[in-house]
């Protein structure tokens, strides 16, 4: 008996969206679903006081894969945006990620050398064995002391002499005043916001939200779609059976305030300790230059909390230790066996994820998908 559906996609964010405009694209029938009361994921924005407020944190979208670039400009115009990033350490601010300016601003070094040698000086060389031993091998005492320790210790919640060293393994150290924060080819945010982007990924396919997948439809799924996309986490799909993965979660709040401009960048990271908030976007800033931050007489603020993860929360960042992941090669060995459920995205695959690493991911799951039925 032929089915409703070909597929039905659980989450409505970048992985499942850009899937189903595939699938669309070559005539299947797509329903996809997600919890929240939105499409979009955690790149979810909306318009505060004519602002695009980026719903569940900073998202710039950066990339040097030009299949996914050209795919994401099939739907939205980007601006020229380019993230450079500020740390308040007790009022004293500082560039990142660590350069020149970093050096200038901590130590009073004007050249490659002069820092190249205050670094030298204070570097650990001993055997790493967690993240502080890592973080003081690559930028000494001092920096790791003002811009590493106090943030690092929020955002996990524990010591940096608890977490695994790889966490910092690829921290980035440039001897040049070059503060862009990274250097994909292409750069910028949406004119339009995230949402116009989402939604031409998702322009003809059914879509229905504040559906959660196992509230009935984990059950029934089988006799509604002839294959399953699933985008939550894998250890929910199983019910748990070999143990709960864990997760750090994050708690925003959003204020709008009546001045023009309340920090003068878009992103400040606080470094210390005693400041219970990691860092404060200003989104204003993402799609206004110069003059055109003044003309609005208003600006839209959000501060960001780390928090522990509680069931039925949103689970942002994977606990990637040697338990989390042994945990998560158990669960990856189940879904192998599965013959007509596809798993991607962050939660599924339970890694951090770019907004182009997921989109790549997803065309990467299609691909293998058009390969299935040859």
């Amino acid at each position: 008996m032929k089915k409703d559906y070909d597929y039905l996609i659980v989450g409505a964010g970048l992985f499942g969206a850009t899937f189903a405009w595939h699938a669309r694209q070559a005539g299947k029938r797509c329903l996809v679903v997600d919890r929240r009361p939105h499409t979009g994921g955690g790149v979810y924005d909306r318009l505060i006081e004519g602002i695009n407020v980026h719903e569940y944190g900073p998202h710039i979208f950066h990339t040097s894969d030009e299949g996914v670039w050209r795919l994401a400009c099939r739907f939205v115009r980007f601006n020229r945006f380019r993230l450079h990033v500020k740390a308040n350490y007790k009022g004293r601010i500082y560039s990142l990620p660590f350069n020149l300016n970093t050096f200038r601003e901590m130590w009073g070094t004007a050249t490659p050398e002069e820092a190249r040698r205050k670094l030298e000086e204070q570097r650990y060389r001993g055997e790493i064995h967690n993240l502080e031993e890592q973080a003081l091998s690559l930028v000494g005492r001092d920096v790791y002391e003002t811009l590493v320790k106090g943030y690092t210790e929020k955002q996990w919640g524990r010591p940096c002499r608890e977490l695994p060293a790889f966490i910092i393994r690829r921290l980035p150290v440039r001897l040049t005043y070059d503060d862009d924060y990274f250097n994909d080819t292409w750069q910028g945010i949406p004119e339009e916001g995230y949402r116009r982007l989402v939604d031409g990924l998702l322009e003809g396919v059914e879509v229905r939200t504040g559906t959660d997948f196992s509230g009935g439809l984990d059950r029934e799924w089988r006799r509604m779609a002839d294959r399953l996309v699933y985008t939550g986490r894998m250890d929910e799909f199983y019910h748990g059976c070999y143990g709960w993965l864990q997760y750090r979660s994050l708690r925003f709040e959003h204020e709008v305030r009546e001045i023009p401009d309340a920090q003068g960048t878009a992103l400040m990271n606080y470094t210390d300790r005693g400041t219970p908030h990691t860092r404060v976007v200003e989104h204003k800033h993402f799609a206004a230059f110069g003059e055109e931050v003044r003309r609005n007489p208003v600006t839209a603020l959000t501060r960001e909390y780390p928090a522990a993860y509680v069931p039925g929360g949103e689970a942002y960042y994977p606990v990637n230790d040697e338990r989390n992941n042994g945990l998560y090669a158990r669960y990856k060995a189940l879904a192998e066996r599965e013959t007509d459920v596809v798993f991607g995205g962050r939660l599924a695959e339970y890694r951090y994820y770019d907004m182009d690493r997921t989109m790549r991911s997803a065309m990467d799951a299609w691909e293998r998908e058009c390969r299935r039925k040859i």
